[in-house]
């Protein structure tokens, strides 16, 4: 009898071992608290993504009026499109800075998504080893960028400003090959570059340098990403300076 009462024991313990493994470490209250989280930070995303829109649009609109200035007569001059580039530069920071804010709300709802939601989903823990829990308190507690400013000015220049300067770029060349009348000379082309007394050699020299500047920027802040976008494993090339971003990228 008392073998057997052993064994029974020991099943009865194994039984509530087992129910202790899968039975959630939050209780119903914080479960809802942190859902109450997510959608809270989901919000904050949608804001500040709906401020990042604001801005393209205010590139997009001012690149129109330029090329609506430039090309409504034959005579007009591409100064129009000049300005617009140097205003879209500053739409350009604006939007970076705003794009490093709306970064740190959608880094946070990844991180639920993929550690509290996805958990739920799959029927695990929901607090399994990676410490997201304390990693989303310290962020929490400790509000910071988790992208630079170069990086943040790359992203947008690539998905949105880069189309408004490839366009604005033509449209400027394309002034001067064609009005008033169509180019006959190479000398003619200097001429109708020059702005006032800065000769139209330098003008466009100085046009190539920006746009070479803008190509670099694009090309180098693509190859050091750190921006959370989708979820993938832990390969070993995660940013290691800053926790939430190991997690979340």
């Amino acid at each position: 009898m008392d073998a057997e009462d052993g064994v029974a024991q020991s099943k009865v313990t194994a039984m509530q071992t087992d129910s202790t493994l899968v039975q959630p470490e939050f209780t119903a209250a914080e479960l809802g608290a942190l859902a109450h989280l997510y959608r809270g930070e989901m919000y904050r995303s949608k804001i500040w993504r709906q401020r990042l829109d604001a801005t393209t649009n205010w590139a997009v609109a001012l690149t129109g009026i330029a090329l609506s200035i430039t090309f409504s007569q034959a005579n007009n001059t591409p100064v129009p499109l000049l300005l617009a580039g140097l205003i879209a530069m500053v739409f350009l920071y604006i939007e970076a800075r705003r794009y490093r804010y709306f970064d740190i709300w959608r880094t946070r709802t990844r991180l639920l998504e993929v550690y509290f939601f996805g958990s739920m989903l799959i029927r695990q823990p929901v607090l399994g080893t990676t410490n997201w829990n304390r990693v989303l308190a310290q962020d929490l507690a400790y509000l910071h960028f988790h992208i630079n400013m170069w990086e943040a000015l790359g992203r947008r220049l690539r998905r949105n400003y880069s189309w408004l300067y490839g366009i604005l770029g033509v449209s400027y060349l394309g002034k001067l090959l064609v009005h008033p009348v169509p180019l006959q000379s190479i000398d003619q082309f200097w001429r109708r570059a020059a702005l006032g007394p800065i000769p139209g050699h330098v003008v466009i020299a100085v046009g190539v340098l920006f746009y070479g500047l803008l190509t670099v920027l694009g090309l180098v802040t693509l190859l050091q990403q750190k921006a959370s976008g989708r979820a993938h494993t832990d390969s070993g090339q995660l940013n290691d300076e800053d926790p939430i971003m190991r997690m979340a990228i």
